[in-house]
Formats: structure tokens, C-alpha cells, sequence
């Protein structure tokens, strides 16, 4: 499963561990927000409104700062962004444990948000541009899988943290902890080389004006890969958001389980998380992208409906969050190599940027929709409904893009 590792040069080690790490503290910082939704709720007062709403502005700002990085690795360099993302994210996200009213949370998780959406277009295209093209999507998968990682290690600061510690106070720590991201900084700029791809282009890319860079991917030759890429970042985005959001609150609060039992639950979730990444990156490279994004989306469409809308035992409900978990990571751990091979070299990043991080743009007002829904409903059925309908979206635009399996990455068009 692994033996790709030992093929691949230590340039390409470096790299993989660099964006390893990178997205398993990315996943550390923003898990802990839907994890401390409750307490947040109590701490300010909150509605599930308001507490979707911040969620839904740390997406915006994600997808803002996704494209905005994407664009400057195009100018400056994947290696420099990919630093100053990881120190940006980091940095905002301790600022957010010293919140003293729901304004001030909303902007600092905003602001976090920017540079969260920043790190995944640089790193993603740092990766891709790295490794050979006959490993690329066991690779990129397999990065992908460090969410699961960092998304545990989340699960378990918040038991250890909630257990020892009062609500209104553990929150903050969990916070404060969200600064040791920045430490990767270190290692990327000791042992992380930039990119052939890139400086081949830089000559080119540096006599451009920054407008051109930002929008070379609505040129004509490539506005329709753009378009769809975005509408499959929409309904990717949308399905995860709308689901791990409130996933947390929905087994407190309508399942009645103790912070350890969530824990429990969850945890059988990011460990099929984490195979799925897993079972993603294998498939990308043998039946290609297309096919893989198609499948893993149909499943995820027909577990959520089968999750949420059973009258499924708590023992039961536990057998199911495996592929529920499963499937939900196919889809992430595909787009990285799908989205790198679209576009040329001098504004992969723009364009990876873009599509990634547009789909959170729209897939933003899916969290807020399920907590307006959840007024009228049961908030379990907002989940489903919304998921559903965001994993269906992923199966038509997949369709209408190219296969780009094997594809080199200075020949992309």
C-alpha cells in the first residue's frame, strides 16, 4: 500500500512530510471550533444561528484567502506562501481564546479562516508539482489523510480538556493551543526545496502584473475547467461542512451523549476518515480521478440518508459512522490531484486556489442553513437534507470534467 515511499526521492519525502504535517494542524485548529460549539453557545449566549454563522464566515474567509495564496505561490513562490499561511492561521487562532464577545469571535475565526484557506492552496500545489506523476495520487491522498490525524488529535484535547477542566474555560485553552502550528515554519524553511514547475516559469510569471495572475483562470481556454471545478469544490465543501459542523452538537444534544461517548463516536469516524484517504489514493492512480470522485460521492449520498434518517440504536448508530466516515474522505482526498492537473504551470496555484476554496464560498451557507433548518426540524434531519443534496452536485460536475489520470504537470492545459 505504501511501497510507493520507498520509490520516491528525499526531496519528495521532505516535501510529503512538510504538507503532511501542515494539514494535520490545519485539521488540529479548525476542529476544535465545531468541537466547542456547545460551549461557545453557553459562554456568549449564542443561537445555533449565530454559531453557524461564524462558521459560515470563517468559509468565506477561507475561500478568499485560498484564492489570494494561490495566486502569490504563482508570483513569489509555493515554499514562501506555504510559511506565511501556516504563521498566519496559527496566530489567529490564538488570538480567538482571548474573545470577549461574539463580534470579536467572529472576526478573529474569520481572519484564521483566511489563512487556513491559504496553507491548503500552497501546500496542495507544492505537493503535486513535487512528486511523479505515477505516485501523485497515492500522495496527495494520502496528505489528504493527515485531516484525520490532526482531527483526532482534536477530539482528544477536547475530552482531556473538557474532563479536567470548567466549560468556559477549557474552550480558551483549546484555543491557545492552536498556536503550535507556527513551529512547522521552522521545518519547511530548513528543509523544504521550491518547486521545479515553478521556477522554470518565474521569469515569466514575474513580469505580470498581479491582476493577471488572480484572473488567468477565467481566460477562455480554461473558464469551463474553472467553472465546473468550482461547482464540484461547492457540493464537496457543502456535504462535509453541512455534516462535521454539527455532527458534534447533533450527538450531544438529540443523542444525549456524554463528552467522552461523543468522543467515542467521533472517533470511529476519523479513523474511517483516514482509511478512506487511504483507500482514495490507491484508486486515483489505478481507475483514475473521475471514476473515484463519481463513487465515493454516490456512497456518501446514500450513507448520510441512512445515518441521519434511520431509527438506528446508539450500537448501530456506532457500525455506521465507519462508512459514513469512509466515503465523506474520498472526495477531499481526490480533489488535490484533480484540481493540480487542470491548469499550467503559471496559474496552477491561482486556479487550485480558486476552485478548492470557491466551493467554500457557496458550501458556507450550508452550516448556516442547517441551523436556521434546525428551528423547524429536527436537527438531524437539516444534516441529512443538506448533505444529500451537496454530495449529489459532486457526482454531476465529476462527469463533466476530463480524466487527467498520469497527467505531467508541465504539459497541463
Amino acid at each position: 500500500m505504501f511501497s510507493w515511499y520507498r520509490q520516491v526521492t528525499a526531496k519528495e519525502r521532505k516535501t510529503f512530510w512538510a504538507c503532511f504535517s501542515g494539514w494535520a494542524l490545519d485539521a488540529l485548529d479548525v476542529q476544535m471550533f465545531s468541537l466547542a460549539i456547545p460551549a461557545l453557545i453557553a459562554a456568549f449566549s449564542l443561537s445555533k444561528a449565530d454559531a453557524g454563522l461564524i462558521s459560515g464566515a470563517t468559509l468565506v474567509a477561507s475561500a478568499i484567502g485560498g484564492w489570494f495564496a494561490g495566486a502569490l505561490s504563482d508570483r513569489y513562490g509555493r515554499v514562501k506562501t506555504l510559511q506565511i499561511t501556516i504563521i498566519w492561521f496559527s496566530f489567529f487562532t490564538f488570538l480567538s481564546a482571548f474573545a470577549q464577545s461574539f463580534p470579536q469571535l467572529l472576526v478573529l475565526k474569520a481572519l484564521q479562516g483566511f489563512g487556513f484557506g491559504g496553507e491548503w492552496a500552497a501546500g496542495a500545489v507544492l505537493m503535486a508539482e513535487t512528486i511523479r506523476a505515477e505516485h501523485r495520487g497515492k500522495a496527495m491522498g494520502t496528505v489528504q489523510s493527515a485531516w484525520a490525524v490532526g482531527w483526532g488529535g482534536a477530539v482528544l484535547l477536547f475530552s482531556v480538556l473538557f474532563s479536567l477542566l470548567p466549560q468556559e474555560m477549557a474552550w480558551r485553552v483549546m484555543f491557545v493551543i492552536g498556536l503550535l502550528p507556527a513551529l512547522l515554519v521552522v521545518y519547511v524553511r530548513r528543509s523544504v526545496q521550491e518547486t521545479d514547475a515553478f521556477l522554470a516559469g518565474q521569469k515569466a510569471a514575474a513580469s505580470k502584473p498581479a491582476a493577471s495572475t488572480l484572473l488567468g483562470i477565467f481566460r477562455p481556454d480554461v473558464l469551463r475547467l474553472t467553472i465546473i471545478g468550482s461547482l464540484l469544490g461547492v457540493g464537496a465543501h457543502g456535504g462535509y461542512y453541512a455534516l462535521m459542523t454539527w455532527l458534534p452538537t447533533y450527538l450531544k444534544t438529540e443523542k444525549h451523549l456524554s463528552v467522552l461517548s461523543t468522543g467515542g463516536y467521533l472517533a470511529v469516524i476519523i479513523v474511517a476518515f483516514w482509511c478512506g484517504c487511504i483507500a482514495s489514493s490507491q484508486l486515483l492512480d489505478r481507475i483514475g480521478r473521475r471514476r473515484t470522485v463519481a463513487f465515493f460521492a454516490l456512497a456518501c449520498v446514500a450513507t448520510v440518508l441512512c445515518y441521519i434518517f434511520l431509527p438506528l440504536s446508539d450500537t448501530q448508530m456506532l457500525v455506521c459512522g465507519f462508512p459514513l466516515g469512509f466515503f465523506a474522505a474520498g472526495i477531499p482526498a481526490s480533489m488535490g490531484a484533480l484540481f493540480n492537473e487542470l491548469y499550467p504551470s503559471g496559474i496552477r496555484g491561482t486556479g487550485v486556489g480558486f476552485c478548492y476554496n470557491f466551493g467554500r464560498v457557496a458550501s458556507a451557507g450550508f452550516p448556516v442553513l442547517v441551523g436556521h433548518m434546525s428551528d423547524s426540524m429536527p436537527l438531524g434531519q437539516a444534516i441529512g437534507i443538506d448533505a444529500a443534496i451537496a454530495y449529489s452536485l459532486v457526482v454531476v460536475a465529476v462527469l463533466m470534467l476530463p480524466e487527467t489520470k498520469g497527467r505531467k504537470m508541465e504539459t497541463s492545459a
